[in-house]
């Protein structure tokens, strides 16, 4: 492979765990009886809406039909891509959580 070659996987693969990271925000939510496009848009409120979130949603499954999703592993994921925003936006509905469970 050339670099371009090289240069252009490496996007893809970034592309394709970009994906797999929205589908497990949009699960997360799903699974906590939440809306995605929702909390997306509270975290950033002057984008379009996303299109990647809408094509994660097309994928997602029922609560009872998916596995559970711990809040540390969204967390880490994203995280991991940079969305900072968007986990501190995922942070406060688990404090939510916490303070209705008490």
């Amino acid at each position: 492979m050339n670099s371009k070659e090289v240069e252009n996987q490496i996007i893809q693969n970034y592309q394709k765990d970009e994906k797999m990271m929205i589908l497990v925000f949009a699960q997360w939510c799903i699974n906590h009886g939440l809306d995605p496009e929702s909390l997306y848009q509270s975290a950033y409120p002057g984008q379009q809406k996303n299109q990647a979130l809408r094509e994660a949603l097309e994928l997602t499954v029922s609560k009872e039909e998916a596995g559970p999703i711990a809040d540390d592993t969204l967390l880490g994921v994203l995280s991991l891509f940079g969305n900072e925003d968007l986990a501190f936006a995922v942070t406060e509905e688990i404090e939510k959580k916490r303070k209705r469970l008490k």
